[in-house]
């Protein structure tokens, strides 16, 4: 059985690029700043292609999907730090 995954984003690394929400926008919209809002729900197993892919072209990698509950901004705990730097392709 899988554990069901949700959309975390890295506050201190995003930038408001948008991509986010072009990959994925039945889960995340943009503020009128451009950063984007989460919706907080699971990811759906047919998304998940779609969120890794945003994830993985983050401009910043401000993006992540990550097992459990939603990280903090939408009723979840605190998510854990990420490892920075790019992701080999």
């Amino acid at each position: 059985m899988s554990t069901a995954q949700h959309i975390d984003i890295d506050w201190t690394a995003c930038q408001g690029h948008g991509l986010c929400a072009d990959f994925l926008p039945e889960h995340i919209v943009l503020d009128e700043w451009g950063y984007p809002l989460v919706d907080g729900a699971p990811v759906p197993a047919g998304t998940v292609r779609r969120a890794r892919r945003a994830a993985a072209d983050c401009p910043v990698l401000a993006l992540a999907l990550i097992p459990g509950r939603a990280g903090r901004g939408d009723g979840g705990e605190v998510s854990r730090p990420r490892p920075r730097g790019r992701r080999r392709a």
